[in-house]
């Protein structure tokens, strides 16, 4: 069988998570129109100047679905960045110290039984509706599955031997997970990247169609499957072409972290960090 990385299935995958980002990005340039112009009849098929028909209000789909793929790429990657930074420091410093060990992952071990969802609706009904409010409920919901992998990775790595010799000449925690942990379970954090993006691009999506994020006259993918679901009989291209464009992007970002994740495993079997000789008890070299 030929290397996943070789696949066609895999460069497919990546090509269209390639042109999805692309079109995020120019979108609004090469949308033929505003968001928020009307260009015609509500649910109008697709025809002259609207190749994918209109919205409930009469807005130009293409152009619309050209400009929503910025805030779900964008939200997504903002929530994946801040859940692995907060759950890499809480897993970090869980794996080096036992007595932070004990206060933080219990509260994580909680927060990972809780729906995802319930922590939205929660943290909804506490701060009101907005783009913080999904970002801030999606980084947290991560926090636990990355911090419980960072930490196992963590354990693993403070047991050798350069470790335990920084360690013994009285260098700081933060010093040591610095320069000696962080390099070698950067490959392990970095591997469990695409299914967070890809988990995060879901709940999103699910936050904007529900309500709890963007709202209308916003230009977004989720939302637009929310608004023109009544339509869906009349003109189905203002939700199949929003809902195909989250799913495909879904897809290829799963694909394209498995990829990523083969790769870092393989750097890692192959090549391990390694301190300076000087750092190395002699019984060890």
């Amino acid at each position: 069988m030929a290397p996943v990385t070789r696949s066609w299935v895999t460069r497919g995958a990546l090509g269209v998570l390639g042109l999805l980002v692309a079109a995020a990005i120019a979108g609004p340039w090469l949308a033929p129109y505003p968001p928020t112009d009307v260009v015609g009849a509500p649910f109008a098929p697709p025809g002259p100047g609207a190749p994918l028909g209109t919205d409930y209000l009469g807005g130009d789909v293409a152009s619309r679905l050209l400009h929503g793929g910025r805030t779900v790429i964008g939200l997504a990657l903002a929530a994946t960045a801040l859940g692995l930074f907060a759950g890499a420091a809480v897993g970090v410093a869980a794996g080096l110290s036992g007595r932070a060990d004990a206060a933080l992952m219990r509260p994580i071990d909680v927060l990972l039984a809780v729906p995802p969802f319930l922590v939205l609706a929660v943290l909804a009904a506490g701060s009101g509706r907005g783009m913080l409010v999904v970002v801030g409920a999606t980084a947290l919901a991560n926090v636990p599955g990355i911090a419980r992998v960072v930490r196992a990775a963590v354990l693993e790595t403070r047991t050798r031997g350069y470790v335990e010799v920084a360690l013994a000449r009285g260098e700081s925690w933060l010093s040591v997970a610095g320069r000696d942990i962080l390099p070698n379970i950067a490959a392990t954090m970095l591997s469990d990247v695409g299914s967070r993006v890809s988990a995060a691009i879901a709940m999103v999506a699910g936050a904007n169609f529900l309500g709890f994020g963007l709202q209308p006259p916003t230009a977004d993918w989720a939302l637009m499957v929310a608004e023109n679901r009544s339509g869906l009989a009349l003109q189905p291209w203002a939700v199949l072409a929003p809902a195909t464009a989250i799913a495909v992007l879904t897809i290829a970002v799963n694909i394209g972290g498995d990829q990523l994740a083969a790769r870092l495993r393989g750097a890692a079997g192959r090549r391990r960090f390694r301190p300076a000789a000087d750092d190395v008890p002699a019984a060890a070299r």
